[in-house]
């Protein structure tokens, strides 16, 4: 599976951006997708992520109600939807894949994940 992430960017506090995590050499449909980010200095940290079963969604506490994770199975592309931006939210943004359909209390764990795309730069500033 080749992950490719698009759609990071400039923006100022308050604005909104939508990655994309388009894969290909598997179907995303029977993948559960998820986004990480890691800031300079600072380790990897969950964000979001998205069952292919039932379109079951979890996300960080740090974004919940800004941030939304979506998928189309027809384009086999993974959306976030970033709202509200806050200069702490700069990061680069990285998708991942689980094959193993993992319990819910693991999708935070970058360990699950098989594949992983290259980064996507966001920066909010203030």
């Amino acid at each position: 599976v080749q992950l490719q992430a698009s759609g990071g960017g400039v923006v100022q506090a308050g604005g909104s951006l939508r990655l994309s995590c388009a894969a290909s050499g598997r179907t995303f449909s029977r993948l559960t997708g998820a986004w990480f980010r890691q800031a300079p200095g600072k380790e990897r940290e969950f964000v979001a992520a998205i069952r292919w079963s039932d379109r079951s969604s979890y996300y960080a506490d740090s974004v919940k109600g800004r941030f939304t994770i979506s998928r189309d199975n027809a384009k086999n592309t993974v959306h976030l939807q970033m709202n509200y931006l806050k200069p702490e939210d700069t990061a680069t943004y990285s998708c991942a894949a689980d094959t193993r359909s993992s319990i819910s209390s693991q999708l935070r764990l970058p360990s699950v994940y098989d594949y992983w795309g290259q980064g996507t730069l966001v920066t909010v500033s203030s």
